[in-house]
């Protein structure tokens, strides 16, 4: 008998080491699967990372700054002008305050040198904003307006009174500086793999951008920009 229960004890003792050695081991096999499942879920967190922003192209930063400021002009002006409320007259508003800025010569047509494109002296005629610079301008404002939920058929910078009064300026700057705005031709479309390093084109008759150009609508003494830091408020 107690040969008996001495050798279940020792069945019993080498099982109870078996189990145990099993359960190491397949504790030991679990960590392990554990530890290579967070090195996976490592690899994958690394795998999609975010890129970093790509920089803004110098016609997406001059449209938001231009976007920014016709903003601001809005909250200046007197009353306050909603967005929502702003019409083509509004637009034509903002366009000849900006001429208190410009400096371009305008003659007049009783100066000496209207049509002159050199005037050989100076002269008292008024400085206004280049007809480029304001086209460019309001391009890139009427793709804002649209980029920031306008609608196309309410879009205020595409209203027929700004297209006539470009036109008006453009003629009356052509005489006055003796100088021809001629219309580019169109250029073939650009292969798929150029017209990624091409800029947009802004303007309302499809003209260059005015900044490539050193054109930009000018507000106080930079020539690229429609960013200044203190708007007048309009009576």
């Amino acid at each position: 008998m107690s040969a008996a229960v001495a050798a279940a004890a020792a069945a019993a003792a080498a099982g109870s080491m078996g189990s145990n050695s099993t359960s190491s081991g397949s504790s030991s096999s679990g960590s392990g699967t554990n530890d290579h499942h967070h090195h996976h879920q490592y690899y994958q967190v690394a795998a999609v990372a975010p890129q970093p922003p790509q920089p803004l192209s110098r016609y997406e930063s001059q449209k938001r700054r231009d976007w920014n400021t016709f903003g601001q002009y809005l909250r200046n002006h007197r009353p306050p002008l909603a967005l929502s409320r702003c019409s083509g007259a509004h637009v034509l508003e903002f366009l000849r305050y900006l001429d208190q800025f410009g400096k371009t010569k305008v003659h007049t047509p009783n100066c000496p040198f209207f049509g002159h494109p050199h005037p050989p002296a100076p002269c008292p005629c008024p400085l206004k904003q280049a007809w480029g610079s304001l086209d460019a301008l309001i391009g890139r404002l009427r793709a804002a307006f649209e980029e920031n939920g306008g609608l196309p058929e309410t879009n205020p910078f595409g209203a027929r009174a700004v297209r006539l009064y470009l036109r008006e300026v453009r003629d009356e700057q052509s005489k006055a500086r003796g100088i021809t705005y001629e219309k580019k031709k169109r250029k073939k479309p650009p292969s798929s793999s150029s017209a990624a390093n091409l800029a947009p084109v802004g303007g309302v008759n499809g003209n260059k951008l005015a900044a490539d150009r050193g054109g930009g609508v000018v507000v106080g003494n930079n020539p690229h920009h429609l960013d200044f830091s203190a708007l007048r408020e309009l009576a």
